[in-house]
């Protein structure tokens, strides 16, 4: 099913915008000559490696969470992740002074893992290719009376996650395409309506993982398809559907969806490090990754990217990135 009126608009994000400033951090925007010189546009890095929790998932989390009344904060809140949305709803609970639960699969990389338990949350895990994180969440928050945040099926979530790109808007101007990665989708939705909303000629360009392309392949046949939970060093976009509210926006907004694969990550990863002197996490690394491959197709002048995380250890990045193959 298709919702047939948006579940957000560019108010409801400009509205996350006010309610988020002087709680989330306005991440720097990056230029780098030689990546322009590289893809023969001038590109504009939107770094939410450097927003709270290390990824733009506090924007969603947090203007959700926000808006929950004194008797649901003081009952609690609970989220499902495999990391950065854990964090974010973590910190977003510490915040306002609640607590929260999250149910996170038992191969979540462990720094999230520790920094989730960090921010003050309960975690109980789930066998991701087994188990059902939606249904173990959903059965949690009502036994235990909690206010359930899904990572992105939730208007406040869709939101927040756009006030990214308005800012990057804001900031540069009107861009000929914004390439972003695309997991459930919230960013992406977001960030649509952000875009096509100020500047509608804007091209939007999702990127996944080869072993993850449910987006692609749902826009393709134009209703949401279901794949095999994918693996993939993109821990972030390993979903096996898109979301419904977030699909309804992006099967009207979204231009065209790439694909990379996990080699194309890694080597994005490195170049971030080596040449533009920032850590990203493979999930934030495969809009660059398009990039550097040309598979975003041919670009505009001005070209937005946002870089959604990075949140990674040492050793995972020393193992991702150490030795080229």
């Amino acid at each position: 099913m298709t919702t047939t009126t948006p579940p957000i608009t560019l108010d409801d994000v400009r509205d996350a915008a006010t309610r988020l400033k002087g709680v989330a951090h306005r991440t720097p925007v990056l230029r780098s000559r030689t990546l322009d010189g590289l893809v023969g546009a001038e590109v504009f890095l939107k770094c939410e490696n450097f927003q709270r929790v290390g990824a733009f998932k506090f924007r969603g989390a947090y203007n959700a969470a926000s808006r929950l009344g004194p008797e649901q904060l003081a009952r609690g809140i609970a989220a499902y992740s495999s990391g950065n949305h854990a964090q974010a709803v973590a910190l977003a609970a510490r915040e306002l002074g609640t607590s929260a639960v999250i149910v996170m699969p038992e191969d979540a990389p462990p720094s999230k893992r520790a920094a989730t338990v960090g921010y003050g949350a309960e975690i109980v895990t789930y066998d991701r290719y087994s188990g059902d994180r939606i249904a173990i969440g959903q059965a949690l928050a009502a036994e235990r009376g909690l206010a359930l945040i899904p990572p992105y099926e939730h208007p406040h979530v869709i939101a927040g996650q756009g006030t990214a790109a308005l800012e990057l808007l804001e900031e540069v101007g009107e861009l000929g395409a914004l390439i972003t990665p695309v997991g459930g989708g919230g960013l992406m939705a977001g960030s649509a309506t952000v875009a096509k909303g100020l500047h509608p000629e804007t091209r939007m360009i999702g990127v996944e993982p080869e072993a993850g392309d449910d987006t692609k392949r749902s826009l393709e046949a134009g209703r949401r398809i279901s794949i095999p939970v994918p693996r993939t060093i993109a821990d972030g976009q390993a979903l096996h559907t898109p979301g419904e509210l977030t699909f309804s926006v992006n099967r009207r907004l979204v231009d065209a969806i790439a694909l990379v694969s996990d080699d194309e990550i890694r080597e994005a990863m490195r170049f971030a490090f080596e040449r533009l002197k920032i850590v990203v996490e493979p999930s934030g690394a495969t809009p660059l990754a398009a990039l550097l491959t040309g598979r975003a197709g041919p670009l505009p002048r001005r070209v937005g990217v946002i870089i959604s995380g990075g949140n990674v250890d040492t050793e995972r990045f020393a193992e991702l990135c150490g030795k080229r193959t």
